[in-house]
């Protein structure tokens, strides 16, 4: 069988050389490439007739534009493809870029923020230290008005009591002048004159 089917194959390979290749073949294309065929051995039929027929003019173009149309096809899934992969590394590439600028913002208000909080405590305190200020030179005027007020309480007293002495003193004056004459009281009298002429030991008062 296996003889049979060769001579069939070679039989058919040389009719198809000799007549319809030279009737119906396009001319060679140089850019595509080339199969060659080995007539002296068995074709590859899967098992099947191997038969030649003669391809009507309308079969081959309806084949080139067959071709050419998977071929379209396939350059377009390609192009496809490849907008698809640029589309997704775009748009990767995007996502990069707004993490990178949600990130960016975050810390710039990461940042604001305390720079706001280190503010707030330099006014915290500095408001504290100017009511401590405050506080001291109230405390010190109160002091020094106090101090004031002593002194001048002081300086009325000791007036007061030198006030007092001196009235004292011309209540004894005038009760020798008026009764240091008379028997009964000449001996008291005496005695008036003789403390109201000792030297007195007076304090001056301090100034107000």
């Amino acid at each position: 069988m296996n003889k049979i089917m060769t001579i069939v194959f070679l039989l058919l390979a040389a009719g198809c050389s000799s007549t319809s290749q030279e009737a119906y073949a396009p001319p060679m294309d140089p850019g595509r490439k080339v199969s060659e065929l080995d007539c002296s051995r068995e074709g590859e039929t899967g098992g099947a007739n191997l038969m030649c027929r003669q391809v009507a003019e309308a079969e081959r173009l309806a084949r080139i534009a067959e071709d050419e149309r998977q071929a379209r096809a396939r350059r377009e899934a390609a192009e496809r493809a490849e907008r698809e992969r640029l589309e997704r590394e775009r748009a990767e590439q995007l996502a990069r870029e707004e993490a990178a600028r949600k990130a960016r913002l975050a810390e710039e208000e990461r940042l604001a923020a305390e720079r706001r909080r280190l503010e707030a405590e330099a006014a915290r305190k500095a408001q504290e230290e100017r009511e401590r200020q405050e506080r001291l030179a109230a405390e010190a005027l109160a002091r020094q008005r106090a101090e004031q007020e002593a002194r001048e309480a002081a300086a009325r007293e000791c007036r007061r009591l030198e006030q007092e002495r001196s009235d004292g003193r011309a209540l004894l004056e005038k009760f020798v002048a008026d009764y240091g004459k008379d028997e009964e009281f000449k001996g008291i009298a005496g005695q008036i004159t003789a403390f109201l002429a000792k030297a007195r030991k007076v304090k001056p008062c301090p100034p107000a």
